[in-house]
């Protein structure tokens, strides 16, 4: 079992020193099976693909992570890809009606994206644990947040009038012929 995130001020690790590797491999293996990727025993998610909190056997936070769409295109894309390619090769071996084909391929590519997109997105938090990406980083101050609401906050935003600096020629009109 691994140690829980840190608790105070005084667990974190001063700045410049090196935090244990993260295993890449076994942190989306636990989530893609839906568990913590800390521990691998406690559940990562609440409901289908909500997920906790925390994790209610080693105490990681989880609130953390940001998997967005990710999961969802993913899903799609492997799909797609699983079914397209049998839907011609049932096509060309057996020429069913087009509506048994629809039906039928309709059906398992619902059946497939519902059973995979938990795992994918088990995955996907997991691969962010080991990466210590959006505050998974124990609180190390030097480990990247690759946060992009960073990215919107006035010094970072081009189309504020405060990041760029003012040329004072092309702020006045000019006059029209």
């Amino acid at each position: 079992m691994h140690a829980a995130a840190p608790r105070s001020v005084s667990d974190i690790p001063p700045a410049g020193a090196s935090l244990p590797v993260r295993d890449l491999r076994q942190g989306m293996v636990r989530g893609a099976r839906g568990r913590c990727p800390a521990c691998g025993d406690g559940a990562m998610f609440a409901s289908f693909l909500k997920v906790s909190p925390a994790c209610a056997s080693c105490g990681e936070d989880l609130s953390a992570q940001r998997a967005d769409d990710g999961p969802a295109y993913l899903t799609v894309l492997i799909v797609s890809h699983l079914v397209g390619p049998l839907l011609l090769v049932v096509y060309m071996a057996w020429q069913p009606a087009p509506m048994v084909m629809v039906t039928g391929f309709c059906a398992a590519a619902t059946l497939l994206s519902l059973l995979m997109l938990p795992r994918i997105k088990g995955g996907m938090v997991g691969f962010q644990w080991a990466k210590r990406m959006h505050g998974f980083g124990d609180g190390d101050p030097g480990a990247p947040d690759y946060d992009a609401r960073t990215f919107n906050t006035r010094d970072f935003d081009a189309r504020s009038p405060a990041a760029r600096p003012v040329d004072a020629q092309a702020a006045t009109p000019s006059p029209r012929p």
